[in-house]
This record gives structure tokens, C-alpha cells and sequence, in this order.
């Protein structure tokens, strides 16, 4: 078949006496936002681009067809579809939700406490054909404090502009004008005669807070907030523990600041409760009279403070910061603090006693490799009880009723495998492996007992690193039908991720960000050297901004890889980070710089964006997927990717790029089966290249 083609028309920019030449810069459409909310408006010579890119993938993956048929029956089979989540107790009813295996969306369900009658208060399947929609994003649902309201805000096409309704449990009527651009969240006024929600702006960036009227127009809400700084974003941080105030949150990247304001009065008095400061982040709560703040201000990897409401600027320290712990949220009961941190690159849980101030850690598991994690049972606070759960890459979902008081745990929920599973099949590692520059970088292995290290396996090496944010060490029943096949999982927590604090953070952001890339290519090649795959036996496989990682690498190394799946890749980073009117690019100056403004900002970012660092040389087999109306990263950026990688490459390996060309947005389409469909895409990509079509 023949190899799609990108018309090139040279466009030349000038930025800090630089030229920066583009031959396909001409399919940016200038009016991107629009395309986001309807893809008729898109370019027709790029729609027709798109379709031969599609048609060219369809054709060379027309061997896959039934080993995706294979992936996604073993991945749906690892599924239980008729399951029921453990029940919150409110004031008057118990809530939980079902999935069964008729519906793709979830079904929540209540009853009043004391009685045995169910009610079916949200059905997404229901609600899905009742909108006609082909994409179906469910932003939020949530009931009002009297339990007569339902409000949820749904996104139908993928551009994650969500529209708000409320309506009557009772009748399920609409009691108010429906509420566009919104971010989705939505807030209810204690006394239920309001709900306030995040408006977005003509960028898709959150900028101001209001409130609705229930019952009213949406031109006569009110605004609360509005974010004037143009790198911040706002949202409703939501009701503190003791209900007493509503919190707003606004923050770039690095700086945050919080407004509260009273929760039981109608008229709002806003108040700041510390005035934002460059590089300072800060979140808090309030329980029993005391504001406790999550606070990394003088404290690189946070610390726990409090102060009482009267004087709110007298903090006290409470829990003390700690070298090279991330010091994580926490969550309040009558008696109890239970929080979290992260030492050693590994999460752990404890638990403060209120009363007398001893804390001691909550260990549940002999495993070294693991996600714990706590929810609460009940709104009411005067309880010793909680859920205690945990799981690990190779340990499926356990949760107990967990008494902080007796310390007994009671196992009333396990993730069942309906197709089987069992842990002591699979080996779970945590190695450690030495970077460019002496840092250790924690690599987390889950294999099959039975692969041999030898160097014949593969290795899928999975990587993100960016923002600080940490992948959880939890249990993933997707990935057995690699693992079952010989290919080790690895996830290579390179700098720019938070699990070894705030430093690891820093060294692999801004004019440090080539660290991320260099700690995973070390890691690709301490995996070869210890035999656990080979030099060519490497699988890359990240999104987003694990796209830019993967992107860069390629560029740098791509003699280690067999190849990569790259699922919305940030892969044209220059150019988007040089726009100021794409909706994350303001908000992202203090993770990867500022290349507009600032000439050494612009020579780095220049230096490693994967579009403008594609050489004439051999390339690894490559999976690119995006979406049309993916609002985050561009469908523009694999896109270009792509046409620029076939003019330079030199090898015969497979270059295929997939973009979803109708209702699909940065998580891909919606709904169960949907999901499943397209990792078993991704995947057997990645059987076809190691050759393992048919096993």
C-alpha cells in the first residue's frame, strides 16, 4: 500500500534571531478551538491526511484482527462485569454504584437507611441513548445535601466543554436552565438553593468561579472568582471536612493560593487565606475548630500545620517535614488523622491519634511493592471505622473494614477475577538503577515466573515523568495479556516525577527536563545489561506527556527499542509551548520554560522537542495514536510527528498513526468496551512486532 504523504509548505518564524523552519506547521488551524467543539470544521486536506494515515495502519495491522479479538475477550474475561462498589453511608440513605455486563457505564444506586428498597438514581447507558451520543463523558455526579437533586455535567463529544444539568431524583425533571463550558465540577450550596460550578473561558482554560440559582438563567449566575493571572487555573477545592466553609483553589503549576469563604451563610464574604508566592503550593482543610494546611513552604516535601479559625495566621507545625519524604494529604475522622507520605520511593499510610498525638504506620501487606489507600464509610465522623485497601502489580484489590481503635480488619471486598488469577504466579521487583550522573532511579518489574532472564524476553518500559506526578505501584489486570506472553512490564520512574520528593521533581523539570530522558534510557540499558530483555528488545510505551519522554528518547536511542506506542503524544513541544493561546501552554511555563519569551528557554526546549530532533537515520517500529478533539495535546503534534518522520527515516519498520476522526478526546472514546478495544489495539501492535501474533 502506499505511503501517505503530508504536503509540505515551508513556513519560516523568527524567534530570538533563530529561524525556525516548518514544512507542515500549515495544518494548525487558528480556529483549533472550534474544530474541538465540532470536527466538520476541520480542514478538508488534513481530514483526508487522516484518512489515508487510517486506512494505511488498518491495512498493516489486518494481520492483528483476531489477536485483538483474542486481547479484548482475555481483558474483558479478567473483568468482573456484574460488580457493586462498597456502600458510603450519607445522612439518610446509602449510596454505591453497579456495573453489569449489559451496560458500558456505570449505575448509581441508593437506599434510605433502614429500608430495603433500591432506587436507581443514574443509569449511564440510559442517559446515553436518551442524548443520542456517540461519546458519552460523564464529568460529575453528584446529589444535593436534602437528597432530592441529582447534578451531572457531561462532555458529548470529547472536547471536555461539559454541560451542567440538575434535576429531580424523584422525576428525573430538569429544575434549571442547563450550564455550558463549564470544567464539569459541580458544587451544592449547603442549603440546596445553589450550586456553584468553574466557567471556562474562550481559551478551554477555567477562569472563574460562579453561582446558579437552581431554577434560574445561566446569564444571571453569579460570579464568586475570576483568576485574572493568565498561568492560573481556578476550580471549587469543595466543602472542608467539617462542612464549616467552601474552598476555591487556583494555581499554576508550581504556585498555589485558596479562598474560603462561609458554608453556612448565603451571603458570600470571601476571604484569602495566604496570599499566593512564587513557587509555594499549599492546600488546606478544616476540622474541629483548626485550619490544617498541606503546605511546602520552607519545606521542599511539605509539612502538615494548623491554625485555629479565629487567628488563621498563627500556624503551628503539626506534622514536620522530613528529608526526602513526601509528606502526602490526609483525611479526618472523629479521633483520627490518617495521612500519607512517600519515603524510599514507596508509599506508606499513618494514622495520628488526636487525642494524645501518637502516630504510628499502618502496615498490612508483606509485600515491598505496593498502593495502599483509605476511604471513608460514612459522613458521619464519629467512628473508628474505615475502608483500608491495597493492591500491587501482581496482588488483584483486597479492602477491609479496617478499626483504628482494635486494629482488627475485616475483608469485605476482593477484586475477583472471573477468567483467574493468581498472584503467585508473578514476580514483582523494585530495582534500582544508576543514571548518567550517579542518581538512582526506582524501576518497578512485574514478569511471569516462568519468563526467563536470559535476555531473550521483551520489556515494555512504560514511562510519564512529568509534573511531579507518581505512577501507583497497583494492580493492572490489562497487562497479564502482555505479561502472560513473556513481556516484562517495567515502570521507570524517571526524575520529573515526585517519588523521591520535590528535588526529584525539580531535577527533571525546565532547563533539566533532558535528565527524564537520560534516566530512561539508562534504565533501557541496565535492563539489557542484567538480561532481562536485549540491545532491540525494548518496548517504549507512554501518553501525553509520556509521550514527549518517548519522543525524545527515539531521537536519542532508538538502536535499544523495538519499538513504541506513543497514545497523544506531546511530541511537537516547541511549537506549543511558543503558543500562548493553546488552553495548557500559559499553565505549563514553569514545568518546561517559557521558549517565547526566554531565548536560553527556547534554545533547550529546541534542543530535545522530538518533532524538530528527527534525524536521518534507522527507526524503531512506531504505534502513534490521537484524537480529533483531543483538547489537551493536539491531534497537530503526532500528526506532524509522523509526516516528518517518513521523509527522514531510513529503515523499512512500520510507521502507523491513528486518529480517532470523530467523538474521542484525550482518554480516547468513552465507555467500557470502547476502552478495552483500544489497548487491545495498542497491544497487538505490540505482539505483532515481538512476533507474537498467535501465542
Amino acid at each position: 500500500m502506499k505511503i501517505p504523504q503530508l504536503k509540505r509548505k515551508l513556513e519560516v518564524k523568527k524567534y530570538h534571531d533563530f529561524e525556525l523552519k516548518d514544512e507542515f506547521s500549515w495544518v494548525h488551524q487558528k480556529d483549533i478551538l472550534d474544530v474541538l467543539k465540532d470536527s466538520k470544521k476541520l480542514n478538508p486536506e488534513v481530514r483526508e491526511y487522516l484518512e489515508k494515515e487510517n486506512a494505511y495502519t488498518k491495512f498493516h495491522l489486518k494481520d492483528s484482527k483476531k489477536t485483538q479479538k483474542k486481547l479484548f475477550s482475555e481483558i474483558k474475561g479478567r473483568i468482573k462485569l456484574d460488580d457493586e462498589s462498597l456502600p458510603y453511608r450519607d445522612k439518610f440513605y446509602d449510596y454505591w454504584s453497579k456495573t453489569t455486563s449489559k451496560n458500558d457505564y456505570l449505575i448509581k444506586l441508593r437506599k434510605k437507611i433502614g429500608d430495603d428498597k433500591i432506587e436507581e438514581i443514574w443509569n449511564g447507558d440510559k442517559e446515553k441513548e436518551r442524548m443520542n451520543a456517540s461519546y458519552f463523558g460523564v464529568g460529575d455526579l453528584e446529589v444535593s445535601h436534602n437528597d432530592l437533586l441529582l447534578g451531572y455535567s457531561l462532555d458529548l463529544d470529547g472536547s471536555e466543554y461539559y454541560t451542567i444539568y440538575i434535576r429531580r431524583i424523584s422525576d428525573k425533571k430538569l429544575v434549571t436552565e442547563k450550564i455550558e463550558n463549564t470544567s464539569g465540577g459541580i458544587e451544592f450550596s449547603l442549603d440546596n438553593k445553589y450550586i456553584f460550578y468553574t466557567k471556562l473561558d474562550s481559551n478551554h482554560r477555567p477562569k472563574k468561579i460562579l453561582r446558579h440559582k437552581i431554577g434560574t438563567l445561566q446569564k444571571e449566575d453569579r460570579l464568586i472568582y475570576e483568576e485574572k493571572d493568565e498561568r492560573f487555573t481556578v476550580g471549587m477545592g469543595g466543602l472542608t471536612t467539617d462542612e464549616k466553609f467552601f474552598l476555591i483553589n487556583t494555581s499554576d503549576h508550581s504556585t498555589a493560593e485558596t479562598y474560603y469563604f462561609s458554608a453556612e451563610t448565603e451571603k458570600i464574604n470571601l476571604k484569602l487565606f495566604q496570599k499566593r508566592e512564587d513557587k509555594i503550593r499549599y492546600s488546606i482543610d478544616s476540622w474541629q475548630n483548626y485550619f490544617y494546611l498541606h503546605t511546602n513552604k520552607n519545606a521542599p516535601d511539605f509539612k502538615i500545620c494548623r491554625s485555629t479559625h479565629e487567628n488563621p495566621n498563627d500556624i503551628k507545625e503539626f506534622i514536620p517535614a522530613k528529608n526526602e519524604v513526601l509528606i502526602g494529604g490526609f483525611v479526618f475522622l472523629e479521633e483520627w488523622m490518617i495521612r500519607d507520605e512517600i519515603s524510599n520511593a514507596l508509599p506508606k499510610l499513618f494514622v495520628k491519634n488526636l487525642n494524645d498525638n501518637k502516630e504510628e504506620e499502618l502496615i498490612f501487606s508483606d509485600e515491598i511493592v505496593y498502593s495502599p489507600g483509605i476511604s471513608e464509610m460514612q459522613k458521619d465522623r464519629k467512628t473508628n471505622n474505615l475502608y483500608l485497601s491495597y493492591s500491587s502489580p501482581k496482588t488483584n484489590a483486597r479492602t477491609y473494614i479496617y478499626n483504628l481503635k482494635t486494629k482488627e480488619k475485616k475483608l469485605v471486598k476482593e477484586q475477583i477475577i472471573p477468567s483467574g488469577h493468581s498472584p503467585e504466579n508473578y514476580i514483582t521487583e523494585r530495582l534500582e538503577c544508576r543514571s548518567h550522573d550517579g542518581r538512582m532511579i526506582p524501576l518497578t518489574i512485574t514478569r511471569h515466573k516462568k519468563t526467563k532472564l536470559d535476555g531473550s524476553a521483551n520489556v515494555l518500559l512504560y514511562g510519564y515523568s512529568s509534573y511531579g506526578t507518581i505512577n501507583p505501584n497497583v494492580f493492572s489486570s490489562t497487562r497479564i495479556s502482555l505479561i502472560d506472553r513473556d513481556i516484562i512490564w517495567c515502570t521507570c520512574e524517571a526524575r520529573g516525577s515526585r517519588i523521591r520528593g520535590e528535588k526529584w521533581h525539580e531535577e527533571g523539570k525546565m532547563l533539566n527536563k533532558k535528565n527524564t530522558f537520560e534516566d530512561y534510557i539508562s534504565s533501557a540499558k541496565f535492563l539489557i545489561e542484567k538480561k532481562y530483555t536485549h540491545k532491540g528488545g525494548v518496548i517504549g510505551y507512554g501518553g501525553s506527556a509520556g509521550g514527549l519522554l518517548m519522543g525524545a528518547v527515539v531521537n536519542e536511542a532508538p538502536e535499544l527499542f523495538l519499538g513504541f506506542v506513543i497514545q497523544v503524544g506531546f511530541l511537537d513541544s516547541l511549537t506549543t509551548n511558543l503558543d500562548h493561546s493553546l488552553p495548557l501552554t500559559l499553565g505549563e511555563l514553569t514545568e518546561f520554560g517559557d521558549a517565547k519569551n526566554n531565548k536560553k528557554h527556547f534554545e533547550y526546549i529546541k534542543s530535545y522537542s522530538p518533532y524538530h530532533n528527527i534525524k536521518k537515520m534507522d527507526y524503531p517500529h512506531m504505534l502513534l495514536v490521537t484524537n480529533i478533539k483531543d483538547v489537551r495535546v493536539l491531534f497537530d503534534e503526532p500528526l506532524k510527528f509522523t509526516a516528518k518522520l517518513r521523509k527522514y527515516k531510513t529503515d523499512n519498520n512500520l510507521l502507523l498513526l491513528r486518529c480517532e476522526l470523530e467523538d474521542a478526546g484525550h482518554g480516547g472514546k468513552s465507555g467500557r468496551d470502547s476502552a478495552i478495544e483500544e489497548i487491545a489495539f495498542d497491544y497487538s501492535f505490540i505482539l505483532k512486532i515481538t512476533k507474537k501474533l498467535n501465542s
